[in-house]
């Protein structure tokens, strides 16, 4: 009853904050007219929510799934996917017909191509006899490094314009979000979360070892590919929305375990994307008022990100 009441408090002060952290990026420092401000600025929170609520949800249920709590769903090789959808565009049609396909043709290129090539893994080496999550993630990080490889080895062989468009596509930016794929991936996003929300009691029994949620009666397998495929579904779409931010998961998911202390997902899940959007919106806000726009939001949080995973790598070291 203590612990309850303990997070119910935890999950208002959260939500105040973000409340708070998102009315103060629309109000302070507006220096134009409202009617160009709020749509301009709404616009940005709105691709912040959207993404933060997707990389929080899907990370939490991938660890969980993983039982390990410094894997991210990244380490599937979605980044590298993604880097390597956007760089054979580049390469193989040129700078002048990638930019004629427009941002809801890019947007449904690696939604598709990442989501199928997503659940291909999962079905093909999971929904068989061998049923080997590691071999999954195993495969994943084989692929990823492949990927890499391919790309750094297109890279090579771009002029030097064709090579700077790319660059400009590599990298996380929440600052020209199209209207039509904010309001596409707000749909897919709230729909895979709600989903991965009325699995939360079958992540707990998850969360207790796969020879324990069987005991109990869970159908691991089952349970397994279907949060398998809406981690992927959301991954995906965040990554085609805004490109890959690889170590954000990690630092909310684990910002939220330490302020809720509870194991239960009801409670993890709606505190990592609460701390998310504090995350980027509060983010964003210094980095537009305080710091004058001196660099992009998606560096700093990886910059922390890794700071994160690092400290975590040396302390599971130690153990």
């Amino acid at each position: 009853m203590r612990n309850g009441r303990r997070t119910a408090v935890v999950l208002t002060i959260l939500g105040v904050a973000a409340v708070v952290v998102v009315v103060a990026y629309l109000t302070v420092g507006v220096r134009a007219g409202w009617g160009f401000v709020l749509p301009f600025r709404g616009r940005r929170v709105a691709a912040m929510l959207v993404v933060g609520v997707a990389v929080a949800a899907s990370t939490v249920a991938f660890q969980t799934l993983s039982g390990n709590r410094i894997l991210t769903p990244s380490i599937m090789g979605f980044d590298a996917l993604y880097q390597a959808i956007q760089t054979a565009l580049v390469f193989a049609l040129g700078t002048a017909a990638v930019t004629g396909i427009g941002p809801l043709g890019h947007f449904g290129i690696a939604l598709a191509v990442m989501l199928a090539a997503s659940l291909a893994l999962f079905w093909g080496l999971f929904g068989g006899a061998r049923r080997s999550l590691h071999l999954v993630l195993l495969v994943g990080v084989v692929l990823g490094t492949v990927l890499r490889a391919l790309t750094l080895m297109l890279t090579r062989l771009m002029d030097p314009d064709s090579f700077h468009v790319l660059q400009g596509r590599l990298f996380a930016s929440f600052s020209a979000v199209d209207e039509r794929l904010l309001l596409v991936g707000a749909v897919v996003v709230a729909l895979g979360t709600a989903a991965l929300w009325a699995l939360r009691r079958r992540l707990d029994l998850l969360a207790l070892g796969r020879d324990t949620a069987v005991s109990l009666g869970l159908d691991h397998r089952r349970t397994t590919l279907a949060v398998l495929g809406l981690v992927a579904l959301l991954v995906s779409t965040s990554t085609a929305l805004v490109g890959p931010i690889t170590f954000f998961g990690l630092l909310v998911a684990h910002l939220a375990y330490r302020a809720v202390r509870t194991h239960r997902h009801a409670a993890t899940v709606p505190a990592a994307a609460l701390l998310a959007v504090v995350v980027l919106v509060g983010g964003q806000s210094v980095l537009e008022h305080l710091l004058r726009q001196a660099t992009v939001l998606s560096v700093v949080i990886e910059f922390l990100g890794g700071i994160v995973f690092l400290v975590l790598l040396v302390r599971e070291g130690r153990r």
